[in-house]
């Protein structure tokens, strides 16, 4: 008998638990749909979560306030109020402080029902903004409330929340029609400028000494600076410092027939044709001798900067003899330099259109533009040689100190122009197994990923041709990180109000 007791006061009780349960699941059902706004100003981003508004009743804003710039970043200082206008009637709530970083709590109880306008004034240090909800209803009562809410939907779209967001570099933008170009993608090379670069010589001929530092490569060496000396040595032939001997004795020989010659002549001694020989050795002798002395010293003779820059190269050892007119080093000013992209002659034809180019090294994704680096066109070939089948374009650049002459790079040719073309940084692209997707929000916190067709790039941008409409908003930063969170299938947790 007690165990039948026992049997039927548990069944009492698993009956009422599920009663309790479907209570709950019947209330959770006929629960308030949340309301969400995502709008943007050229300064802030707001996306906002609350209840319906019912008069008499308190209603809960979590508001999420996002500063937009290169990386969108959550608000943490700033005075936030919210107004509530319905009618002629007003009604607003102010706060100075996140209960986290970038969530500003706020609350209001309406006391007319009707449509109204939400309006969100934001201070802060660097900004002052002002975000307006149009047309918010404000329901007489709950069961109104009900009646007009929309039927539940079930939502494919990612969950990426704005905490996760704030945490990373994030950033996205809408989508304009605008001008962009056609592009030719080619390969090719940064070169020194014409003027900008020169080869430094040996005057003489003898053994190579090197002048401290200044021969490193890489040093910043000023005009007139000492490179190198070229000594003599113990050298039997081509000795400069046995050439200067001989010529200094040659010029001061010839100088004092010269002067011989001079007295000589004005007593009609000797004919005129005479003396004239003997100015021309003269005049020789004096050349030879002030060539070869130039910049010499008892240490040999002085090899000189011929412009201020620096040491590109170092073509010689220390000790090394080296011929008069041999190739010691290069310096360079580094100032200006050529972008010469090697184009296919398939596009001979578009040659003429081309007004600018981007490029960047294989090393690195910062890309480069002609424009910025204040460059302009040079010329491009009007024919290919046998010795290679591309045609040259050549494009003149200032060097901002990043570029190396020598480099090999890849080169964006901009042509002919595309009208009303869709534009999103490349940054925005995610590939998988060679088909292109980005990521459009959808909402604040809502995203939808979307197969994309790109046509020309130029490096930092890139048309979409099919996938995206005009003012859609594009993840341009975080792609990356929205995948892998959607790919972890673990959901984010909020603190928003439901």
């Amino acid at each position: 008998m007690k165990i039948i007791n026992k049997i039927l006061l548990l069944g009492l009780f698993v009956s009422g638990l599920t009663s309790c349960n479907n209570k709950e699941a019947a209330k959770e059902s006929t629960a308030l749909e949340p309301l969400s706004h995502t709008l943007y100003t050229e300064n802030s981003e707001l996306f906002v979560e609350f209840k319906p508004l019912i008069v008499g009743e308190t209603s809960k804003f979590a508001a999420h306030f996002t500063v937009l710039g290169e990386n969108f970043r959550a608000l943490t200082d700033a005075k936030i109020t919210v107004s509530l206008v319905v009618g002629d009637k007003g009604i607003k709530n102010a706060i100075d402080t996140p209960s986290s970083p970038g969530i500003f709590r706020l609350a209001l109880s309406p006391k007319t029902a009707g449509t109204g306008t939400l309006i969100f004034d934001i201070v802060a240090k660097d900004f002052t903004d002002k975000i307006t909800i149009e047309k918010v209803v404000v329901y007489p009562d709950e069961k109104t409330a009900f009646a007009n809410q929309p039927p539940h939907a079930e939502s494919t779209a990612i969950s990426y929340s704005k905490e996760q967001a704030w945490k990373v570099e994030f950033a996205n933008q809408a989508v304009k029609k605008q001008t962009f170009n056609d592009i030719i993608k080619t390969s090719g090379q940064i070169l020194s400028a014409p003027g900008d670069e020169v080869i430094v010589t040996a005057k003489a001929s003898g053994v190579v000494l090197f002048s401290g530092k200044s021969t490193i490569v890489g040093a910043a060496i000023n005009s007139g600076s000492s490179l190198f000396t070229i000594s003599g040595g113990d050298m039997a032939e081509n000795n400069i410092d046995a050439s200067v001997k001989d010529a200094r004795a040659n010029y001061l020989k010839a100088k004092s027939d010269y002067e011989r010659s001079k007295s000589l002549v004005a007593d009609k001694i000797v004919s005129e044709r005479e003396h004239q020989q003997v100015k021309l050795q003269f005049d020789n002798a004096q050349t030879a001798y002030h060539t070869i002395s130039k910049n010499y010293s008892s240490k040999g003779q002085n090899v000189l900067a011929p412009m201020s820059g620096f040491v590109k190269n170092v073509l010689v050892t220390e000790g090394q003899y080296v011929p008069s007119g041999a190739p010691l080093a290069t310096i360079s000013k580094n100032k200006r330099l050529l972008v010469q992209a090697n184009v296919s002659q398939n596009y001979f034809s578009r040659l003429s259109s081309i007004t600018s180019a981007n490029f960047k090294t294989p090393q690195s994704d910062v890309v480069y533009t002609t424009t910025a680096l204040n460059g302009s066109l040079v010329s491009y070939g009007k024919s290919a040689s046998a010795s290679t089948p591309f045609i040259p374009v050549t494009f003149e650049i200032d060097n901002d100190g990043q570029l190396v002459s020598g480099s090999i790079i890849e080169i964006y040719l901009k042509s002919s122009t595309i009208a009303d073309a869709l534009v999103v940084p490349v940054s925005s692209l995610i590939e998988e197994q060679g088909i292109f997707y980005v990521y459009v929000q959808t909402g604040g916190e809502s995203f939808e990923k979307r197969e994309v067709k790109v046509g020309a790039s130029d490096g930092l941008n890139v048309q979409i041709v099919a996938g995206i409409t005009e003012n859609e908003r594009v993840v341009t930063k975080g792609g990356y990180q929205i995948k892998l969170s959607s790919a972890s299938g673990a959901l984010p947790a909020h603190g928003h109000e439901h």
